[in-house]
């Protein structure tokens, strides 16, 4: 831990208080918390959605929203005393003395705005230096976020860089005015391991030159790899604090330790549920042969995203497809649901032509291969609520069969795990992992053969992505259903996935048994997404005193 005095800490806080009053309802979110960040040093502060960790960020920044009350014994930052300050005041210090890197990348960026020109807001709002050096530093700041073609990119707009480039341009942009204060909510969320890595060495350069990092996050592995201390919240909490040494190894709390078993790296292959073990294997459901796809690239040039790929699927097996973005990944995925046609190479579905049909003729299979996507709300129609959305499939009742309609309804919410109570919801009211949960129940509304999960929970918190991730494994045991995995999270593959294929520039590269693959790796490639795997320290088995 870095040293410092109580006083002289860039960040303190003691008795944070935040609550949220909307339509006569009082919610109070973060319930007293208090810390304080020395220079240098790098404090997480983790938990589920919901826990109100990216409320108490949002809180030393004054962004808590028009229906916040916030109160505090102490707010201090950079030595100034925040705790009832007003906007105008707010505004003076963000981004002077307090930077700010939310997750969304590509919802914080001005889609109408070039990279350079988010990157010199901070320059231009503090005053800082003529038109000419503005540029010149811009191109000085990417360069140090690690983004390659700085001053290429600094032209560009955030639809043209990949995820990684564009949390790469928000951390140059929270550093342009050079506050001494970071708050980097969930930058790696959603990201390649490699990039993720890129990320975080990024910001702990920063943290070397003096920065003090707050870190929100539900990545411990993350966590292990960048902070020096640790404050897992839950309910609007800190239940347990420390070193993150420390806490990684003996964790006191039990919300502690179930975070910590949530992790991927950290649990066991999953084993077959008693009385579903695997006959003997049938003939394939899903198979592709020489999949090749290319899209038009700069100057009418085609570029290939998809190269020779085939794969066979058998019913109750889970085959995983890894690598990093721009893989072919995706593009692999589409066509295998029917949603892209490849250039060349072909589909099978149930031993019958899939790929080459038109959409009349595959309308009388779509049933049988259905799509879970990475974010199910983008998918739903916002106006309708869960019993609609899931029942889309099916159509609605008529008059004489309402009460079968609603116990298919409420048989397809159970078997997802969802109560009863939620058909009534809104997507928007509901939580990430329970709109996933959502979508693959209408997924299996139909009785599909196949389900194809693209990135289904790479932006859910790990203790939401284990469950949906066993959910899935439950599934194609209990029904027989061959899933396609579509993941960059190698710790989430090899627990749900019986096979494996690594693919890069859209190629695969390797493939085999999952245990096979991640013991033996024989591709250079596979080996270096196996070598940027995060691990988390060893756990005690001892129970540690208790720390708060």
């Amino acid at each position: 831990m870095h040293a410092s005095t109580e006083a002289d800490a860039p960040i303190r806080v003691e008795n944070l208080r935040v609550s949220f009053t909307q339509r006569g309802t009082v919610t109070e979110a973060v319930k007293g918390v208090g810390f304080s960040l020395a220079r240098g040093e790098c404090l997480a502060i983790v938990g589920e959605s919901g826990s109100g960790k990216s409320v108490t960020a949002r809180a030393l920044l004054g962004l808590v929203g028009p229906n916040a009350v916030v109160t505090a014994d102490t707010i201090s930052v950079g030595g100034r005393d925040m705790t009832d300050s007003s906007e105008s005041e707010w505004r003076a210090v963000r981004g002077s003395q307090i930077g700010y890197v939310p997750q969304d990348a590509l919802g914080a960026l001005d889609p109408l705005r070039t990279v350079g020109a988010e990157v010199a807001e901070g320059l231009r709002n503090h005053g800082k230096r003529s038109r000419s050096e503005r540029a010149d530093r811009v191109v000085g700041l990417l360069e140090e976020a690690d983004v390659p073609e700085a001053r290429v990119r600094a032209g560009q707009y955030p639809h043209q860089l990949s995820g990684g480039l564009r949390q790469r341009a928000l951390i140059a942009a929270a550093r342009s005015a050079g506050p001494p204060i970071l708050i980097a909510d969930e930058p790696t969320t959603a990201l390649d391991l490699r990039v993720q890595g890129r990320v975080l060495d990024n910001l702990d350069r920063l943290r070397g030159t003096g920065v003090s990092l707050l870190l929100i996050s539900h990545d411990l592995s993350a966590v292990a790899r960048l902070a020096d201390r640790i404050a897992v919240m839950h309910r609007g909490v800190f239940v347990e604090q420390g070193r993150v040494e420390d806490v990684l190894a003996h964790p006191c709390h039990t919300y502690t330790r179930t975070l910590i078993d949530s992790v991927p790296t950290a649990r066991a292959r999953r084993e077959r549920s008693p009385g579903a073990v695997p006959g003997p294997p049938g003939p394939p459901v899903l198979e592709a042969a020489g999949l090749t796809k290319t899209v038009a690239g700069s100057g009418g040039a085609r570029r290939t995203v998809v190269d020779r790929v085939s794969f066979s699927l058998r019913g109750g097996e889970v085959l995983g497809v890894v690598g990093e973005s721009g893989a072919g990944k995706s593009t692999t995925a589409h066509m295998a649901v029917g949603l892209e046609e490849p250039d060349e190479g072909v589909v099978t579905l149930l031993g019958q032509p899939w790929s080459g049909l038109s959409e009349a003729r595959r309308r009388t299979s779509r049933h049988r291969v259905q799509l879970v996507q990475q974010d199910p709300l983008g998918a739903f129609d916002p106006r309708f609520r869960v019993e609609r959305i899931v029942a889309e499939a099916f159509g609605r009742p008529t008059r004489h069969n309402v009460r079968a309609h609603r116990e298919r309804i409420a048989e397809l919410l159970e078997s997802v795990g969802l109560p009863l109570e939620l058909m009534g919801r809104y997507p928007a009211q509901l939580s990430g992992g329970q709109r996933q949960r959502v979508a693959i129940a209408r997924a299996l509304a139909v009785d599909p053969d196949v389900l194809v999960c693209d990135e289904p929970v790479s932006a859910l918190d790990r203790t939401v992505q284990a469950q949906v991730v066993d959910l899935l494994a439950r599934l194609s045991e209990r029904l027989g259903l061959a899933v396609l995995f579509i993941s960059h999270d190698l710790g989430v593959v090899r627990h749900l996935c019986d096979r494996v294929l690594v693919m890069k520039d859209g190629r695969v590269v390797e493939e085999g048994p999952t245990e096979r693959v991640f013991a033996e790796p024989e591709h250079p490639y596979t080996r270096e997404l196996l070598a940027a795997l995060p691990e988390l320290p060893p756990r005690s088995t001892v129970p540690g005193g208790a720390r708060g």
